[in-house]
């Protein structure tokens, strides 16, 4: 746990999940330099609409305006919740919600937003479809400020700020850090936002729906393609989590090929959720699935599936690591039923099958090319 120090005051944050020894911070300096400026500008007392607050940072600096933190992360929603409780502030000041569940149609009624405050993600895409979506939620006067570090911040960038909302501009850089700005333009004609996205999974008759946060929007990816054409068909697996699901192809693919399985997709992502539930639900009307929006597997009973199908992330925002995947092995290993089966795919180079024999006390390759491996461990006990 460190400090943050800022003209609102010094707050102590931790990095979530939080682990032992860690050794990254729980804001950067982009969160710095908007925090400045908002001290400096003194725009403070407004309603304000946070969007993308990786741990928190902005939400408890600013907790005292009460604002609406909107995030597609379940973890950075629980980093908020950790982070309020930890400097004393109560949870309530903060209303967490995300894209899909917040807007002009199901939001309160008539609600705009004095200020908005927006950290740029490393998607594209998603900011895109943010943009369209807080639109509706602004005034003539609202003020708009983003933040990003400045590798992160592109011509294209701004231009999608132009397009949808209005004029814009930049700040100096500081600390490698740069502030956006744009003026809301409300006679502006925005065009049509273009997500979710849809297209037809080769080789069958399923229609995949892909919101703007989802990874592989435009086509199926060569590693869920190797993942599908290797999966088991097995009349043992009444239970099969899809971890890590994204747009629920792998589970999709596994209820296909097990039809007495009932199907659970978990992620950490909102819009991989919504989804995963509208491709099963499209693909198979009359059977139910289990949709759930977690970390990991929290939450999920343990010794109650028979498989679990798992391509892991090896990178959390921007920092890159193994510690999501061990993770993941080891809440899957408790998840497991004693003879069930965790199943993974990742490049070659990840190295999973050290991991894997070393919680399950074995390991198989199931298939391999020249880029990925798919593994099987079985828990013996």
């Amino acid at each position: 746990m460190e400090t943050l120090t800022t003209a609102q005051g010094s707050f102590k944050l931790d990095r979530y999940p939080v682990r032992a020894k860690e050794t990254l911070r729980a804001w950067d300096a982009a969160d710095e330099y908007v925090l400045h400026y908002l001290a400096e500008q003194q725009l403070h007392g407004k309603s304000t609409l946070i969007l993308n607050d990786s741990f928190g940072a902005l939400s408890v600096a600013l907790a005292q305006d009460s604002p609406v933190m909107l995030s597609d992360s379940y973890i950075a929603q629980q980093a908020t919740l950790h982070n309020l409780q930890v400097n004393g502030i109560d949870p309530i000041q903060v209303s967490l919600t995300d894209s899909l569940s917040y807007s002009a149609e199901n939001g309160p009624a008539g609600v705009k937003f004095d200020l908005i405050i927006i950290k740029i993600t490393k998607s594209l895409a998603q900011l895109e479809d943010q943009l369209h979506r807080i639109r509706p939620l602004l005034k003539p006067d609202t003020t708009i400020v983003a933040e990003g570090m400045v590798k992160g911040i592109h011509t294209s960038t701004l231009n999608l700020f132009e397009k949808i909302l209005g004029p814009t501009h930049t700040s100096l850089a500081r600390k490698k850090a740069r502030l956006i700005f744009c003026q809301f333009e409300e006679s502006l004609i925005p065009p049509l936002n273009k997500y979710p996205k849809q297209y037809l999974l080769e080789g069958s008759q399923y229609q995949i729906t892909n919101h703007a946060n989802v990874f592989s929007r435009e086509k199926l990816d060569i590693g869920t393609r190797f993942f599908i054409q290797n999966l088991p068909a097995d009349g043992r697996f009444k239970s099969i989590i899809d971890l890590g699901c994204g747009n629920g192809i792998v589970g999709l693919m596994a209820a296909e090929k097990n039809p007495a399985a009932t199907l659970t997709f978990v992620d950490e992502s909102h819009m991989a959720v919504a989804s995963a539930k509208d491709n099963f639900n499209r693909a198979f009307p009359d059977r139910d699935g289990l949709f759930k929006v977690t970390d990991c597997l929290n939450g999920i009973s343990e010794a109650s599936a028979d498989l679990i199908l798992n391509n892991p992330p090896f990178h959390q925002q921007t920092a890159i690591g193994d510690f999501i995947a061990w993770q993941m092995f080891k809440e899957a290993r408790q998840v497991l039923k004693v003879g069930g089966e965790m199943w993974v795919i990742g490049n070659r180079h990840l190295g999973y099958h050290v991991k894997l024999k070393q919680l399950f006390g074995n390991c198989l390759t199931v298939a391999s090319n020249k880029k990925f491996i798919i593994l099987k461990s079985v828990k013996e006990k």
